[in-house]
C-alpha cells in the first residue's frame, strides 16, 4: 500500500469496517445473478481461501481468515468474541458467497454459516473489493437507512440524526467548510506523513475548494485508517497499527469526546439515553416534574396518554438546551406563549425550548440528551401527563 490514501466521498455517509456496509431497506430488491460469487478452498493452501483457528488464548480470536480474490487484492476477516463448540473451529472445504438475497456468507461444507453479514433482503444489489481493503455492499439508493448520517452539503459537513416523529431528520452537528460562491465539490479523507522520514502522520479531511482540517497526528505510519459513523452518532477514526499481532486497531479520533477540539460527548443526542442533563460530559440530573433528580439510565419522559391539552401539562427547566438547539436557528421572534401553544397543538412535539435572550423557540419531538448552560434564560418545558383522582362518585378528576 502507498505511503498516503485517500477517500473521496461525495453527498453521501461514511460506514467503514472491515466490511463497510451502505444499505438502505428496498421493497424486493435483489443481487443480480452476474453479481453473486462463490470462492471455495478445496486445499490447505487453495487458490482463494487460506483459513486457520487460534487456540492461543481461545478467548481472543476465534476465527482468522484471509481471502485472494482476482488481481492480488486482499482481505483479511476477523471474528472477535468468547468461542463457543460452534465458532471455534471451522471445517474444511468453506466457502465464501454472495446470494441473489444480499448477505455475504462464510459456510462449511454441510452449510453451517460461520459467519456472515446478516444482511439479507435489505436492498444489497451489488458488492466491490476496493484497493484499500474494504468490502464493500451496495444499495441502489444513496443513503444509509439507519438513525444517524453524515452528509455533505454545499457548503458544510452535517450530522443528522432521524427520529420517529418527525418526517425530517434532526441537524445535531455542522462545520463550514467554505465561504466561496461556489459549492464544495468533495472531501478526501488522507493519511500522509509529514517528512519524508515518517515520524508522525496527518490525518486530514481536505476540501476540492482548498484548505483542510487535521483530525490527528499519531507518531506511526497511519496508512490503515478509517473514518466510521458509530451507532451513536460519533464519528470516529480507527487506525491499524501492524507492529503487534493482537489489537491492532486503536481509536485516533473522536469528534464528540471529553478530550476533543471539536465537541464534548454532551452534544451526542444519545449520551444521555432517552433523557437526562448533560454537564462536562457526564449525565449530572433527571428532570422531572418534582425537580431535577440523581441521574441513571432508567431516566425517561412519562408517557402521554392523551393528545387534549387538559390531560396534560408542562414543567420547566431552566438553563437548559436540546442538542438541536446549537447548530439549527428554530423559530425567530416568537413569545414563550406563542411557542408553547405550537407544542401544545401538535401531539408528536414532546417539549419545547426556548431562548427568552434572543425570542427563539424549537419543538422537540424527542428529547434525550439536554446541555446544562450558565444562561438561565435558556429554557426547556417537557410534557407530562396529569394525575387522575377517582372521586367519591367513581368519576375521574384531574
Amino acid at each position: 500500500m502507498a505511503s498516503s490514501s485517500s477517500y473521496t466521498m461525495s453527498l453521501l455517509t461514511f460506514f467503514f469496517f472491515f466490511f463497510s456496509l451502505a444499505l438502505i431497506s428496498i421493497a424486493r430488491a435483489s443481487v443480480p445473478p452476474s453479481e453473486t460469487f462463490m470462492y471455495v478452498n478445496e486445499g490447505e493452501f487453495g487458490p482463494y481461501i487460506n483459513d486457520f483457528a487460534s487456540t492461543t488464548p481461545p478467548q481472543m480470536l476465534t476465527l482468522f481468515l484471509f481471502v485472494w480474490v482476482s488481481k492480488g487484492l486482499s482481505l483479511c476477516i476477523v471474528g472477535f468474541g468468547k468461542p463457543t463448540a460452534a465458532n471455534l473451529y471451522v471445517k474444511m472445504p468453506l466457502s465464501l458467497s454472495l446470494g441473489t438475497n444480499g448477505n455475504l456468507a462464510l459456510a462449511e461444507a454441510d452449510g453451517t454459516v460461520a459467519w456472515q453479514t446478516n444482511t439479507a433482503n435489505k436492498g444489497v444489489v451489488s458488492s466491490k473489493l476496493l484497493s484499500n481493503g474494504n468490502f464493500v455492499l451496495y444499495d441502489s439508493k444513496e443513503n444509509v437507512d439507519g438513525t444517524y448520517s453524515f452528509v455533505l452539503e454545499s457548503k458544510q459537513l452535517s450530522m443528522y440524526r432521524k427520529i420517529n416523529n418527525s418526517s425530517r431528520p434532526v441537524l445535531y452537528y455542522s462545520v463550514t467548510l467554505t465561504n466561496e460562491k461556489d459549492p464544495v465539490q468533495y472531501v478526501k479523507f488522507n493519511s500522509d506523513p509529514e517528512t519524508d522520514e515518517g515520524f508522525a502522520y496527518d490525518l486530514t479531511l481536505e476540501i476540492s475548494s482548498g484548505g483542510s482540517f487535521n483530525f490527528a497526528r499519531p507518531k506511526y505510519n497511519i496508512t490503515s485508517s478509517f473514518l466510521r459513523l458509530g451507532m451513536d452518532g460519533n464519528l470516529v477514526i480507527y487506525t491499524y497499527y501492524d507492529k503487534v499481532f493482537w489489537g491492532g486497531y486503536e481509536k485516533t479520533f473522536s469528534l464528540f469526546d471529553r478530550d476533543s477540539n471539536w465537541e464534548t460527548e454532551c452534544q451526542l443526542p444519545e449520551r444521555c439515553g432517552k433523557l437526562g442533563v448533560c454537564e462536562d460530559n457526564q449525565c449530572v440530573a433527571c428532570p422531572s416534574e418534582k425537580g431535577q433528580l440523581g441521574w441513571s439510565k432508567s431516566c425517561e419522559p412519562k408517557k402521554l396518554n392523551s393528545c387534549d391539552a387538559k390531560d396534560f401539562y408542562y414543567y420547566k427547566v431552566e438553563g437548559v438546551d436540546h442538542y438541536m438547539s446549537k447548530y439549527t436557528r428554530g423559530s425567530e421572534h416568537v413569545r414563550g406563549e406563542d411557542c408553547g401553544k405550537k407544542c401544545t397543538s401538535d401531539c408528536k412535539c414532546l417539549g419545547y425550548f426556548y431562548k427568552q435572550d434572543t425570542s427563539r423557540c424549537w419543538l422537540a419531538y424527542d428529547l434525550m440528551t439536554l446541555t446544562k448552560v450558565s444562561n438561565s434564560t435558556h429554557l426547556g418545558f417537557i410534557k407530562v401527563p396529569r394525575q387522575q383522582v377517582i372521586t367519591a362518585n367513581g368519576h375521574p378528576s384531574i
